[in-house]
């Protein structure tokens, strides 16, 4: 079961909780999972068939896609991370 790693910005939805185990098998079934245990968190990470902009997706420490629809293993370390931008 992925490990979901919150950010500090959503934790006022988790009831302070750092991290979550939801079952799913692509970042849309984890979304979906996780607003079943923190209602309204979908709304504030997912935006249409994506992740929101501004969040950045890492699976294992490695950066992937922010497509819904993107597979994630069965043990994965999840993390949102805020986007960082510049020049």
């Amino acid at each position: 079961m992925p490990t979901i790693h919150i950010p500090a910005p959503l934790r006022s939805l988790t009831g302070g909780e750092s991290t979550a185990n939801v079952s799913g098998a692509t970042l849309g079934e984890l979304a979906e999972a996780l607003d079943g245990l923190f209602p309204g968190i979908n709304a504030r990470i997912t935006e249409g068939a994506r992740i929101r902009p501004g969040l950045a997706v890492f699976a294992n420490s490695v950066q992937v896609s922010s497509n819904l629809d993107t597979k994630v293993a069965e043990s994965a370390d999840i993390y949102f991370a805020p986007a960082i931008s510049g020049g």
